[in-house]
């Protein structure tokens, strides 16, 4: 029998990798070191395994292309794309026989994060379709953004976390991509008809499986993909001219990225020879204006939509404590304090890890105006608290590692439609 050789490739390897049993192909892995998550569709072979305290996913994968993906997941995670997290490559496998195994590349689990099938295996509500295409058009965007070219758009080369009352996308599967310094227009109007092409078969296959809304019409959503994209790219990059006189349009666009959730870095200004048309266009935007002001104000690193659903709370909490001429920072602390912590310290520690505390207290304030619409009266935050543990939280699925279960098998509270700054209820 050959020795195995194992080459492990990885900026900070963990020693309990030796432990694995590389020697043996990852299909037939015994099931006492794998951890049971649900898996999305992949070419490749992919097993999810517990290891110092945390889940990895594993790939097998030709050697010359798992150092490459290696290397684009690098790439993408240091310039602040959502991606998965990549921990190394591993090479020089052998069976016992001495027969060579295919190199892997090692990534970090995304924790509270879903496959799209997973999700359609739960018991959401019908848009659920259109909420994944917002995000994946987001994502989208911002890997062009940047210059990457994905090459393989799709929802399952895709990961779901929830995001308030919508998700946030993640790339999970970057082989086939490439970064470039700019990409020309027809290298994003390939990806987004290629993203089109597959986001409709997917859904097709869903509809076939009994995992989509009868009603749902799965062509029409590959359409809202290329619309829903458009509309970002456009409000991102397209320059806008404007009299001379209307120079408040400069800050009206800055606000505009800003609602989107873009912060603008540069911002290109010139004016024709006499001064009579002005003309802007954005330079460089960077994505996150949300979770920063947040992150700034609270030290709560959150996604983007909690960010914006806990700064309209934290606005709420500010007016009802007539505090509108305080500094910012100051009642941010004490909404920190006083509404945010103990909230999340009610909930029993052992569901505290079904979901992300920010998405925890989101959920409770869509109970919350639940509950008090049903009651006809103003339900203070403890007892919606309580409620929410009881009626809902219990019987929810833990999202931070979502044991494999049977379609059907998960269930969840009927979700809620979205509500703004001032909906909460503070008494």
């Amino acid at each position: 029998m050959k020795p195995q050789n194992l080459q492990i490739t990885a900026a900070a390897p963990d020693p309990a990798l030796l432990d694995l049993p590389w020697d043996v192909p990852l299909e037939d892995w015994p099931s006492e070191v794998l951890a049971a998550l649900p898996r999305g569709i992949s070419r490749h072979i992919v097993r999810f395994v517990r290891l110092s305290g945390r889940v990895i996913a594993i790939k097998e994968i030709g050697e010359s292309v798992a150092y490459r993906e290696y290397e684009l997941l690098r790439q993408l995670r240091r310039i602040d794309v959502p991606s998965v997290v990549p921990l190394g490559v591993i090479t020089g496998r052998r069976s016992p026989t001495g027969e060579p195994l295919e190199a892997v590349l090692v990534t970090e689990h995304l924790q509270f994060s879903l496959p799209y099938r997973a999700l359609f295996s739960q018991a959401l509500r019908p848009d659920t379709a259109t909420r994944l295409i917002d995000a994946l058009a987001v994502l989208l965007v911002r890997l062009h953004l940047v210059g990457f070219y994905w090459g393989d758009v799709s929802l399952s080369n895709t990961l779901f976390r929830r995001d308030a009352d919508r998700f946030s996308a993640y790339l999970v599967d970057a082989e086939t991509g490439d970064l470039h310094r700019q990409l020309s227009p027809k290298q994003r109007a390939y990806d987004l008809d290629l993203a089109r092409t597959n986001i409709i078969g997917e859904l097709m296959d869903l509809a076939a499986g009994e995992l989509l809304d009868e009603d749902t019409d799965e062509i029409g959503i590959g359409d809202a993909l290329v619309s829903r994209y458009t509309e970002l790219w456009d409000a991102l990059t397209v320059a806008e001219a404007f009299a001379g006189d209307e120079r408040w349009r400069v800050a009206a666009r800055i606000e505009q990225l800003n609602n989107l959730g873009f912060d603008v870095d540069e911002l290109e200004i010139t004016t024709d020879i006499d001064g009579t048309t002005v003309r802007i266009q954005p330079k460089v935007v960077d994505a996150g204006h949300h979770s920063r002001r947040l992150l700034r104000l609270t030290g709560l690193d959150v996604q983007q939509n909690q960010a914006r659903r806990l700064l309209n709370d934290l606005d709420s909490y500010r007016a009802a404590m007539d505090r509108q001429n305080d500094e910012e920072e100051f009642v941010a602390h004490d909404w920190l304090r006083t509404v945010f912590e103990p909230t999340i310290t009610a909930v029993p520690r052992d569901l505290r890890r079904k979901l992300e505390p920010a998405q925890l207290f989101h959920e409770i304030l869509d109970h919350r105006w639940f509950v008090s619409e049903r009651a006809k009266r103003d339900v203070s935050l403890p007892e919606a608290t309580a409620s929410y543990v009881e009626n809902v939280l219990r019987h929810r699925p833990d999202e931070k590692a979502l044991l494999g279960l049977a379609p059907g098998e998960v269930q969840d509270e009927t979700e809620l439609g979205p509500r703004g700054a001032g909906d909460e209820l503070y008494g």
